[in-house]
């Protein structure tokens, strides 16, 4: 009669675990339970226990929503990126960054390369660790965003200010400088820049220099050097170089 009795009380104990919220610790309670028996858990290292499963539990289910909602596409991390790969970029550096004290600053990281050397990669890597960190974060192909921007082109500014794109912590911009903008795409981009300046972080992925962003901003020299200038401010520029990724998988399948 003991052992149902025993079932019964855990259940219940279970059941208001889960009444108040504590989901995780009532998944948790059973194999738990069987181990404190076994190992004569002290009842506080059995209540911290059951805590941290309740919090671990909680993290990975905000991580896993905050990173359905950011859209950051998966599989890129930092700790898959081959460094050996691309010795061009400083691992110290994006450690640096991994830290997000740059983010709290409302910075700007300005990645420039050729195609294929790693760029979205490390803006993925940055985006997924930065929503680890519990920053909100955003991410959006260049063509997308400014597909976004026309849309909401006629918000008033109160309005404008809860898009994602002004309101994230963190906005990741990649592939920027693939097809030249027009005078009131620029427009738009320049608002954008100026709202999000001293507010929010922004990491950009660009195969231009510096020096061609008069070009890809409609030519317009004013234009792209009042938005260099916000961009600029504070930053930090990675010039990658190097061999592409996707050629090496390519070489590499070809000889296998």
């Amino acid at each position: 009669m003991t052992a149902p009795r025993v079932k019964l009380d855990i259940d219940v104990t279970r059941e208001k675990l889960i009444a108040v919220g504590l989901g995780h610790a009532a998944d948790t309670l059973d194999p738990l339970l069987a181990e404190a028996v076994q190992t004569e858990m002290p009842a506080h290292v059995f209540l911290d226990r059951l805590l941290d499963a309740e919090r671990s539990g909680r993290e990975e289910r905000r991580i896993k929503t905050m990173m359905k909602t950011a859209k950051i596409p998966t599989g890129q991390t930092l700790e898959n990126f081959d460094f050996g790969f691309q010795p061009a970029i400083e691992r110290s550096r994006i450690d640096t960054l991994a830290t997000g004290a740059w983010i709290r600053n409302a910075e700007v990281v300005l990645m420039q390369g050729p195609p294929g050397v790693g760029k979205s990669h490390l803006l993925c890597g940055l985006g997924i660790r930065a929503i680890q960190l519990g920053f909100s974060t955003q991410y959006f192909r260049f063509d997308e965003l400014l597909t976004a921007l026309r849309a909401d082109a006629h918000l008033p500014p109160a309005r404008l200010r809860s898009r994602k794109y002004m309101s994230s912590a963190l906005l990741l911009i990649d592939e920027m400088g693939y097809d030249p903008m027009s005078r009131d795409d620029a427009s738009l981009f320049f608002r954008l820049v100026s709202y999000r300046y001293g507010r929010g972080a922004m990491i950009i992925t660009t195969n231009k220099s510096i020096r061609d962003w008069t070009e890809l901003l409609a030519g317009d020299e004013v234009l792209a050097t009042a938005i260099l200038d916000r961009l600029l401010h504070r930053s930090h520029v990675l010039n990658i170089k190097g061999r592409s990724y996707r050629l090496r998988d390519l070489e590499d399948a070809l000889k296998s």
